[in-house]
């Protein structure tokens, strides 16, 4: 083999543990059967929530994921691929699982979440959450419900000190 492309392909490994290693999620799909303008849409979809998504041959993905110590991805490493990954733990899983229900030839294969290598059932799972900004929502609301009942208390209880008295 030539060692110029031997390089290319070191250094392209090397970009894929960088980037999977420091990915919040990596989800692995398999996109057979797909058209063009699915994929476009697809595409549109995860770059709209900052999710990159590219394809790449299994034998590179398959060592950088050797590099990282997750080789339990290598069984999932088969046929034509797409990997999406992104700093969210969440939105990948969530759009390529809410994808493959209008799309059954979109098949959610496995994936690795905050370096735990997961299978397409835990991936379904994740996918029912909320993205962080909507997390954080539901925090805010349920940090505030508890103030918000004591204030409605407080506002009662002046209200009826303040209510004339008949007698």
């Amino acid at each position: 083999m030539n060692q110029t492309v031997l390089e290319q392909k070191k250094q392209l490994v090397s970009e894929l543990a960088d980037k999977i290693g420091n990915a919040g999620s990596t989800v692995v799909v398999e996109y057979r059967g797909l058209t063009v303008a699915e994929l476009t849409e697809l595409r549109k979809q995860l770059r709209e929530e900052n999710v990159e998504f590219g394809v790449y041959k299994n034998t590179m993905v398959q060592r950088a994921v050797d590099q990282l110590g997750m080789n339990e991805l290598d069984e999932t490493l088969t046929g034509p691929n797409a990997f999406a990954t992104s700093a969210d733990e969440v939105a990948p899983s969530r759009i390529l699982c809410k994808f493959a229900k209008k799309h059954d030839k979109l098949i959610v294969k496995s994936g690795i979440v905050s370096g735990k290598v997961v299978n397409a059932d835990e991936l379904k799972a994740l996918s029912t959450l909320p993205n962080k900004e909507g997390m954080i929502a539901m925090l805010l609301g349920c940090l505030q419900s508890p103030i918000r009942k004591f204030a409605a208390t407080v506002k009662a209880i002046a209200d009826k000190d303040e209510a004339p008295q008949a007698n």
